[in-house]
């Protein structure tokens, strides 16, 4: 009998034990959140969204990407034309190639923070079924202008032959410019988009704001303008706008083959790390509230 009644007490006594003890949490993990742990499923909803902006952009085209070759091309043809006959800007050198730099330069800062101030708000009904990371959204629309910007080379490109424009060693230095300003645009469609939830106006303000940025900027008249403006402040301030010195650096490197000054480096990555603080500040300040408006 003690035989058998010693193992049932220490059974009872284990189980006793076992029911003391203080419970230890059970982590479970997703075979998806396996797979693709926090840093690289932010890369791959990244990949896909991206993926899908472009597919929408080009269906049912017959051309497809060919667009984004395409349209800075005709743009340059147009606006060589009237400001050439009409202007008389033709005693730029190598205007052609001076003009569409310019243009896709600045192409890609006014599609990127026009899709970026309304990301968010675009995303509304994902966000409120799905758990994701809100600064995503903005990044993407950056990404996206980012890639409409590298097909949109090719017609630098094709224009450089044209214009009999040999590509030199300086050119490697535009890659820098680039991420400058994705960075730039980064911080500043972060910065909108928040804005942009909580005041639906700044979406109907901006594009009054680009276009007097636009004409502010030396896109398609000659940066020598700027000395004839009358007031002082006026011409230091047509200086230090940011979209001044991201085309200065592109033109210095694509088109004249010379170092940019450094002034205008300097210029370019003090903008790109205030925008990206600043936006970054904002953006996170107010993440939390944007269900309750969008």
């Amino acid at each position: 009998m003690a035989s058998n009644t010693e193992p049932a007490e220490k059974d009872a006594a284990l189980a006793a034990q076992g029911a003391s003890a203080p419970a230890t949490p059970v982590h479970t993990t997703s075979a998806r959140d396996a797979w693709y742990p926090a840093g690289k499923r932010d890369l791959f909803i990244l990949r896909e969204l991206v993926t899908k902006d472009f597919k929408l952009k080009y269906r049912r085209s017959v051309l497809g990407v060919i667009w984004s070759v395409l349209n800075p091309l005709l743009m340059m043809i147009v606006m060589s034309l009237v400001f050439s006959f009409f202007l008389r800007y033709d005693n730029i050198e190598h205007y052609p190639l001076y003009l569409i730099v310019a243009n896709i330069t600045w192409q890609v800062f006014s599609d990127s923070t026009n899709a970026g101030m309304m990301s968010i708000i675009d995303a509304a009904p994902l966000l409120k079924k799905v758990r994701v990371k809100k600064f995503v959204f903005p990044v993407e629309k950056v990404l996206f202008s980012l890639v409409n910007f590298l097909f949109s080379l090719i017609a630098v490109f094709v224009v450089m032959l044209w214009e009999g424009v040999a590509p030199t060693p300086m050119m490697l230095l535009a890659p820098l410019c680039i991420v400058l300003l994705m960075l730039f645009c980064v911080g500043l469609s972060l910065f909108l988009s928040a804005l942009a939830v909580f005041f639906r106006d700044l979406v109907h303000l901006w594009s009054v704001l680009l276009m007097a940025w636009m004409y502010a900027t030396p896109l398609f008249w000659p940066v020598s303008m700027i000395e004839q403006v009358p007031y002082a402040f006026v011409r230091t301030l047509m200086y230090v706008n940011p979209m001044y010195n991201f085309v200065t650096f592109m033109r210095d490197t694509v088109v004249y083959a010379t170092m940019p000054p450094s002034s205008v480096v300097l210029s370019c990555v003090v903008w790109a790390a205030v925008s990206l603080a600043l936006g970054y500040w904002v953006f996170r300040a107010n993440e939390r509230r944007f269900i309750l408006f969008i």
